[in-house]
């Protein structure tokens, strides 16, 4: 055997081992973290509690495998290229064998990448009709107003005993507190009393642009989930920097099961008798008596001060 075929043979070999070792790793890594196969594939993205939230990991998670099929391809061929390519010692000046104009490999580079985009701009505007399609007759419809720096929520369709539709309104040492029921299809009416802002809770793995009079800025204001589909405690953000206290407009949505949210809207409805006046959102939660769901506090957050010669958030006094 010669010189030259031992050195392809061995070049070989340690080609062979590197490759078995990388796929080893990419198997035990996930494997030795801790985490199961669902998060891994969630890339990252919070466990969402709608329908249309699944629906949007569902497109992020494939979106994410193909694009590393793709890069594992190209970066396998980049690799084979520079292991089995590359100039050698006694290779003369000659250029290699040149492909530029194989017309059925640029075929393929063009088709295949139009069919990858076309199917994954399909999937997309599927997902994305999905999540845009109005509810005309939704169980639940709540009118959001987002103002500098705070929020406001309205149930369309309610009543106090003052005639006004039940609402709930947040304040520089309240977290407005957005009660919803589970397994029912809500509807959201957003719009903005001054600059944009933009509804953002997490959970929904979405936002939605808040803007001041939307009719006129021509933009889509109402959306519809079908459902929240477990109880729980979840935080809601401004996503959209809009002033000096942006950082601090937060809010809680509390998801109760149906019959608690019933009873939630019916106190709401009524005055309080010890106060006479109609039930707080804290007042009414606190009388559900349901244990941590049915805090009369936000839980997943806490006010900011809103002092400007304050250069840090308070954290609330244990008491």
């Amino acid at each position: 055997m010669g010189r030259a075929q031992r050195g392809g043979d061995r070049r070989r070999t340690g080609f062979g081992r590197a490759a078995k070792l990388a796929g080893l790793s990419a198997l035990v890594i996930p494997l030795t973290t801790g985490c199961s196969v669902e998060e891994v594939l969630r890339f990252g993205w919070p466990v969402g509690v709608t329908p249309q939230a699944e629906a949007m990991r569902e497109l992020w998670t494939w979106s994410a495998v193909a694009a590393l099929i793709v890069g594992a391809v190209t970066w396998g061929a980049m690799f084979w290229a520079v292991a089995f390519h590359r100039k050698r010692k006694g290779d003369d000046e000659s250029p290699p064998r040149q492909t530029q104009y194989n017309l059925p490999v640029e075929i393929v580079f063009t088709v295949v990448p139009t069919i990858i985009v076309a199917v994954l701009f399909g999937f997309t505007v599927n997902v994305q009709n999905y999540v845009d399609v109005d509810d005309p007759d939704p169980d639940v419809r709540v009118a959001v107003t987002g103002f500098q720096w705070n929020w406001q929520f309205d149930y369309t369709g309610t009543r106090t005993p003052e005639g006004g539709p039940i609402e709930t309104l947040g304040t520089s040492s309240t977290i407005p507190i957005l009660v919803l029921p589970t397994d029912r299809s809500i509807e959201f009416t957003i719009a903005s009393k001054d600059v944009i802002h933009s509804f953002w809770v997490p959970e929904f793995l979405f936002k939605r642009d808040v803007f001041p009079m939307p009719e006129k800025n021509d933009t889509d204001n109402v959306f519809v989930i079908d459902r929240i589909d477990r109880e729980g405690a979840f935080v809601g953000r401004c996503a959209e920097l809009c002033g000096a206290y942006h950082a601090a407009m937060n809010f809680e949505v509390r998801a109760l099961q149906p019959a608690l949210y019933d009873r939630y809207i019916a106190l709401r409805s009524q005055n309080n008798p010890q106060t006479g006046v109609p039930y707080t959102a804290g007042e009414a939660l606190q009388a559900l008596n349901c244990g941590e769901w049915c805090a009369p506090e936000a839980i997943t957050t806490y006010p900011f001060a809103t002092d400007r010669t304050q250069r840090a958030a308070t954290l609330p006094t244990s008491g």
